[in-house]
């Protein structure tokens, strides 16, 4: 399985969970948190899609960068402004800045990263049938 086909397959359930999250748990602590890891998740899984050669830690950077420009954005009202209009932009620009998002999308994205090169590690180990 190539790098790219893994990396399509984890967006998709990862994108479905946090569709999940948003849509079938009640508004709490635990449900933010665990939208904000996916969303995280996602940037760097969708990074990995899109670059699948780039060294993981350079994806893992940019997931962060990505995440925390996004949050300090929130600080603006411009996300706020836009998902009254396009109510689809919530779910990528947010609603309100919280601090602590960014320690969430940091842990996410170092997670991310870990599970990235053990997998990968695995695939590549993985003979091929044929």
């Amino acid at each position: 399985m190539s790098r790219r086909l893994a990396a399509f397959i984890a967006l998709a359930a990862v994108i479905a969970a946090g569709l999940a999250v948003h849509r079938l748990l009640p508004d709490s602590v635990a449900s933010d948190v665990a939208g904000d890891a996916l969303y995280a998740v996602a940037a760097y899984t969708g990074l990995v899609l899109l670059l699948p050669r780039a060294p993981r830690p350079v994806l893992a950077a940019a997931a962060a960068v990505w995440c925390v420009a996004v949050e300090l954005l929130q600080l603006t009202g411009l996300p706020i402004a836009l998902a009254e209009r396009m109510p689809v932009a919530a779910l990528v620009l947010g609603s309100g800045f919280g601090a602590r998002d960014l320690v969430v999308y940091v842990l996410a994205v170092a997670s991310a990263l870990g599970v990235d090169g053990g997998v990968w590690q695995r695939i590549r180990r993985r003979p091929r049938s044929g």
